[in-house]
């Protein structure tokens, strides 16, 4: 049904949408290209953890914390981070009201954790994920998970900040530790920012996890 429908699209039609393709293609290959490369040494991971999934991974991390999870969507990993870490304080950054994320699913958020944020245990925080980050004072975390857009240089720009806002001993954890998402052909940045970041910063990898069903996380910190 699918060919059937290709051969009514006049040649020209189609020949626009295949160079239009091929242009963003080319686009995203020199961006990919274009994104530094760092090798890791034996002590970035000498104290490396593989975990099943972050779920496992979240139960490892300190319990009565101060965290923040950076980029919540529709809030639902915000329950495991609570039933597993047990949060003296979550901080949960997003900025919903854009075309991505809607002011619906802020609703949904602030509804589903009313209770946690009228006992002062959920928090949430408006705006992009640097801007807020500045906000609060340094090594005021314990830990953080970041889960926003995945690029290289959103990435690099938050490992930065958040390594201000962790404390010494605190801990950088992330979603997304893999190439990318090839059905709608996006190349992640997410694995180069990491690896950047710990080569740079004298950082190791602590924690990766290997679950199939979703993109797989990591967890840094601070050699010590």
């Amino acid at each position: 049904m699918f060919d059937f429908i290709i051969k009514l699209i006049p040649y020209n039609f189609k020949k626009t949408i295949i160079d239009a393709k091929l242009k963003d293609l080319e686009k995203k290959r020199k961006l990919s290209e274009s994104i530094p490369k760092f090798d890791l040494k034996e002590y970035h991971i000498s104290n490396l953890k593989v975990q099943l999934n972050r779920i496992e991974m979240i139960d490892l991390l300190p319990k009565n914390a101060i965290i923040a999870e950076i980029g919540v969507d529709k809030g639902e990993f915000s329950q495991c981070i609570i039933d597993k870490a047990k949060p003296r304080k979550l901080h949960l950054i997003d900025v919903w009201d854009t075309e991505r994320y809607d002011s619906a699913k802020k609703e949904l958020v602030y509804e589903k954790y009313k209770k946690h944020i009228e006992k002062g245990i959920v928090e949430i925080n408006l705006g992009y994920s640097t801007e807020v980050l500045e906000k609060f004072d340094d090594h005021y975390f314990d830990w953080v998970y970041i889960d926003t857009d995945h690029s290289y240089s959103t990435t690099k720009k938050e490992l930065e900040v958040a390594s201000r806002k962790v404390k010494i001993n605190g801990i950088i954890c992330g979603h997304d530790y893999f190439i990318g998402n090839w059905v709608k052909m996006y190349k992640y940045g997410v694995i180069e920012a990491v690896h950047e970041f710990c080569v740079t910063n004298n950082w190791e990898i602590v924690f990766l996890t290997i679950e199939q069903s979703i993109p797989p996380s990591f967890a840094i910190r601070r050699i010590q």
